[in-house]
């Protein structure tokens, strides 16, 4: 049977205090069952910008996504973590990534180090807190037991392991990092694949873990191959077709959407959709569509 779908929003746009609650409400009203908020300089910082979305609403679930692993000490994360999941009354779910934007490392003065060391860097936080979390002795407590939901992103082998032994949330970032931090997107096929491979690393579970994809562009329109120019130019190596066919791209009429979005379901298992926050009055109708089935 399919798990039932949830829908997230990534907030990223810093704005003062009553301007972030009142954007927290509208996701809260267009039926959004989680407010993520990103781990970016220059954007706000995601624990205290969930404990105030937290008293700005009363329904979604609230989460990083995800926090860079290497701007973070696993025992100062510990405690933030705890104290968010205790202020925002047990709705805090954790996401983790190793990070993909150099330059943002050497602005915070902190190592960058080679793809093999962030991941080791990640693993490392991910049994610390473990460690930490589950511990009785851990002050301050969080609310929800055994732990804080944790959702690792992931895309390249090692990670997808990580990902199949520790995580409750699988997030699939559709792309893969070039140099500068460079995101490119992959093909269904490719996804296949990286699914495929997760699958056969998490066999041996005993709970699956939900699935989650991360979608780039949302736009409800009459005319996908318009909509879609403005993004060729990003991606020169793809055709139009090739784009509109990518999972990380949800663009045509709200019926083609609607369909796009339970075709991948079936397809890869993806139940859990997230959003970026321009696409987040764009993708409300196809939320409500799907809650009507």
């Amino acid at each position: 049977m399919a798990r039932p779908f949830r829908f997230g929003v990534n907030l990223m746009s810093p704005v003062p205090a009553d301007e972030w609650r009142a954007k927290c409400r509208r996701a809260e009203e267009l039926g959004y069952d989680v407010i993520l908020a990103p781990d970016h300089l220059g954007m706000p910082a995601p624990f205290p910008a969930l404990v105030a979305a937290a008293g700005a609403t009363e329904r979604p679930r609230l989460g990083t996504f995800v926090l860079n692993a290497g701007f973070w000490n696993p025992a100062l994360l510990a405690r933030e973590v705890a104290t968010t999941d205790a202020l925002t009354g047990g709705r805090l779910e954790l996401g983790l990534g190793t990070g993909y934007v150099q330059a943002e490392h050497e602005t915070a003065g902190l190592p960058w180090g080679a793809p093999g060391e962030r991941v080791d860097h990640l693993r490392r936080t991910v049994e610390e807190l473990e460690r930490l979390l589950g511990s009785e002795d851990h002050q301050p407590k969080s609310v929800q037991t055994p732990r804080v939901p944790l959702l690792i992103g992931a895309n390249g082998d090692r990670m997808l392991r990580l990902t199949a032994e520790h995580a409750d949330i699988a997030a699939f970032t559709g792309a893969r990092t070039r140099d500068g931090g460079v995101l490119e997107p992959i093909a269904a096929e490719e996804l296949d694949e990286r699914v495929a491979l997760y699958r056969k690393l998490a066999a041996g579970r005993a709970e699956p873990a939900e699935l989650n994809l991360l979608i780039q562009i949302v736009t409800v329109t009459d005319d996908p191959g318009a909509a879609i120019q403005p993004w060729l130019s990003r991606i020169p190596q793809l055709t139009e077709q090739q784009v509109l066919e990518l999972p990380i791209v949800l663009v045509g009429t709200l019926d083609d959407i609607v369909e796009r979005v339970r075709a991948q379901r079936d397809r890869f298992g993806f139940s859990y959709l997230t959003v970026l926050e321009p696409s987040m009055e764009a993708f409300a109708p196809v939320i409500a569509r799907l809650r009507e089935a």
